[in-house]
Order: C-alpha cells, then sequence, then structure tokens
C-alpha cells in the first residue's frame, strides 16, 4: 500500500512550480556564453532577455569591442531581445549606476526576478553587482560561481572547450599578456601558450572574448576578421559579420 503521509520536511507551496524570469548580463564572450548553457539546463528559469552594455563612441560592446550586429546575430539565434544599456566614453560611476538602474525598472516592469551574471570568482565585483540590485527588487544570480580565488578556471575553461563552444579573443590587456594572443581561437592550443600567472578564463581582465559557436546557438555565426587597433591601452581585433 502507498504511503501517503505527507513529509514534513517538505510542504508543498503555490509557488514551486514558480520559475525564476532571469535577465541575463550577456557580453557576448565565451563566459555568458558558459552561463547561458547552464542556465537552458535548468527547469526553474526561464530567460527573457540579454542585457548588454555599448560603448556608444564606438557603437561596441564595452571591452569586448564587439559590433551591435554581431551580437545581433548571438540573440536571434538564441530567440531573445537585447536589451542595451547605452553608455558614453568615457563613463563615470554616477551615469552608469543612473542607466543600470533604469534597466532595472524596465525588468520590475516586465515581471523579472532575476538577474544574471557570469562572474567566476572575483568577490569585490559579485559583491558591487549584489549592492547594485539592493533596492531594484530583483535578485542576484551567478550560476557559473566558483570562488576559491580561481583555482577551478582551468576545469571550466576546458569544459566550455569540450562542449562545443567556440570563441575568439577579440581584447587583450598587453600589460597582462602577449598581444600575439589577440585573434586567437579560445582551444586547448591557446590555454597551452598562456604563462601560468593568466587566468585561463581571462577573469582578471586579461582577454576577452566572442563566442560564434555553441550548443546554445543552432548554427555557428559566420565572422570576418579585420584589423587589430591599438586604443585606450588595449588591443582590439576588428571582427565584423559578413553582411555588416
Amino acid at each position: 500500500m502507498r504511503d501517503t503521509t505527507p513529509n514534513p520536511k517538505r510542504q508543498c507551496s503555490p509557488q514551486d512550480d514558480v520559475k525564476k524570469r532571469v535577465l541575463v548580463s550577456w557580453s557576448s564572450g565565451k563566459d555568458s556564453a558558459w552561463m547561458m548553457y547552464q542556465l537552458q539546463q535548468r527547469p526553474d528559469i526561464e530567460i527573457i532577455a540579454l542585457h548588454t552594455s555599448f560603448n556608444q563612441t564606438v557603437e561596441r560592446v564595452t571591452m569586448h569591442a564587439v559590433t551591435r550586429e554581431l551580437v545581433s546575430q548571438q540573440a536571434r539565434r538564441m530567440k531573445l531581445p537585447v536589451w542595451p544599456l547605452e553608455l558614453p566614453f568615457p563613463c563615470t560611476n554616477e551615469i552608469f549606476e543612473d542607466r543600470f538602474t533604469a534597466i532595472c525598472e524596465q525588468a520590475m516592469r516586465e515581471k523579472i526576478t532575476h538577474f544574471c551574471f557570469g562572474d567566476l570568482y572575483l568577490s569585490d565585483v559579485r559583491e558591487y553587482r549584489v549592492n547594485l540590485l539592493m533596492e531594484t527588487g530583483l535578485e542576484p544570480l551567478f550560476p557559473i560561481w566558483c570562488g576559491g580565488m580561481g583555482k577551478q578556471t582551468g576545469k571550466i575553461a576546458r569544459e566550455m572547450i569540450a562542449a562545443g563552444f567556440r570563441s575568439i579573443v577579440t581584447c587583450v590587456d598587453p600589460q597582462q599578456v602577449s598581444p600575439k594572443l589577440l585573434g586567437r581561437e579560445f582551444d586547448a592550443e591557446f590555454l597551452r601558450d598562456l604563462p601560468e600567472h593568466v587566468d585561463p578564463c581571462g577573469e582578471r581582465g586579461e582577454f576577452h572574448t566572442f563566442c560564434f559557436e555553441g550548443p546554445i546557438y543552432p548554427e555557428p555565426i559566420p565572422i570576418q576578421r579585420g584589423r587589430k587597433v591599438h586604443r585606450d591601452g588595449f588591443d582590439f581585433l576588428d571582427l565584423k559579420f559578413p553582411n555588416d
């Protein structure tokens, strides 16, 4: 005979089947793509939109230097809208926080409950994001957080590659890594060529990427390599969509 006695440790709630409606902080790079992949595996998550910060001066993703068209191509393949955060250059913290608050207000109107970030282990960055959301009504999520001062990032990098994610390095900090890494594909050979002091995922800003292929897309995004430029202390690759 089946036991129908209620479990005192687990009482059903009307909210048990309610999904988290999430806004995903999307940089266009490998970490964002890996975060998206993890979120897609979770039955408690409903992904509503992507949030991307753009440098208004050059019309590209902040730091990654990826064009709007390439971000649009990513979003189309995931069938998600992009909520842009338009930032001047240079940008003060006050301007950023005011415009970020406006994005959060939009999210609340859309009944979004959580804001997802692809941070891995920098506790000060995580704390800053948590504080930003403190008065907004949105809860922060860190789906790929590993902590431990980056001890797991080598493993995570290899898992990304093994899962079929392909990304290209679009920005490097020449104070931390060789400019020769610019334009390289983020693969096993790239990881072997990194100096020991460099985080395998570039979590400390050593390099940034654009993810053009992986299990989150039904088809790869075609890309064209353009010229390399040095600007504001960083080296960038001008990456374009063929029709851009």
